[in-house]
């Protein structure tokens, strides 16, 4: 599947008319996502709502406390449901695939020069998440959206306070088994250490296409890197900071990220993923929404 899939245009979400869903149905998302756009065509949006199940309360908190996010590699929310609605938030569209359709559109894992890219990217994300005092908490494959300017950390609405969700939790609907941290699957709170088991249980599943491989799957020049992200101890596991040196290229090879935090370097991405991308782009401006009835 290389670009979303398509959806019922007359449906709506707040003011938006949904064009396509964005998400795969296996591995479920963290929460649902779509391209939409207003009935003049004035804007296009990637909007979110909870899954089935999810608490709407809870999600619309969270997401609107993502709006005060800030970092690299997060798009800034830019819009909320209005009090009273069910809840939804939208971030400006760019073509975006999530994780498991790009290594559909590969045809199998992504080479490890992306796959130690984008991992750098997701990490310089999640340690500036962590400054704020916040755990992400809903890091999966599935979470991870590759643009051609680089990854997108999405579903806000799995956003926790690290130091103030006092709710131990199972799991969240949508996440990948995987991807959850022992310490989370028995109960405990989420904490920064368990993003960074996510991100590698994340990286783990793009280089060799699930998220629970035998240490030998993994590509020899990840798999140190990856190992100590999936520690069972919290405390084994590297920072997000850490990560980010840990992650970057050599430098006979040319840097990822430079110094400022410019974008990737052409070329991170396969071509097959490019083109998808360009397909998405191509067929979403070749939407035609129906035209709203007059008075």
């Amino acid at each position: 599947m290389a670009v979303p899939t398509p959806h019922d245009p007359t449906r709506h979400i707040g003011p938006y008319r949904l064009i396509t869903r964005l998400d795969p149905p296996r591995p479920a998302p963290p929460c649902r996502r779509f391209v939409a756009r207003t009935a003049d065509g004035e804007r296009t949006v990637l909007l979110s709502a909870p899954l089935p199940g999810a608490d709407p309360a809870r999600f619309a908190a969270e997401a609107d406390a993502a709006r005060r996010l800030t970092g690299p590699w997060t798009t800034p929310v830019t819009e909320t449901a209005a009090p009273g609605e069910p809840p939804w938030y939208a971030v400006p569209y760019v073509p975006a695939l999530p994780l498991p359709v790009a290594l559909a559109v590969h045809g199998g894992p992504l080479p490890g020069a992306t796959v130690r890219a984008f991992g750098a990217a997701l990490a310089e994300a999640l340690a500036a998440v962590h400054a704020q005092g916040l755990t992400h908490a809903g890091v999966s494959p599935s979470a991870v959206l590759l643009t051609a300017d680089g990854p997108r950390l999405t579903c806000y609405g799995a956003v926790r306070a690290a130091a103030a969700d006092g709710e131990p939790r199972t799991g969240l609907p949508g996440i990948d088994p995987g991807s959850l941290a022992p310490e989370q699957s028995s109960g405990g709170r989420p904490r920064p250490p368990g993003d960074v088991f996510a991100l590698g249980a994340v990286l783990a599943y793009a280089a060799t296409g699930h998220t629970v491989p035998e240490r030998d799957e993994l590509p020899p020049a990840l798999r140190p890197v990856i190992s100590a992200c999936l520690a069972r101890d919290p405390a084994d596991r590297p920072t997000a900071a850490a990560l980010v040196s840990a992650l970057a290229p050599p430098a006979a090879h040319g840097t990822v990220l430079d110094p400022a935090g410019s974008p990737l370097a052409p070329g991170w991405l396969p071509g097959r993923v490019v083109a998808a991308l360009a397909r998405q782009s191509a067929e979403l401006l070749a939407v035609e929404l129906p035209v709203p009835a007059g008075p």
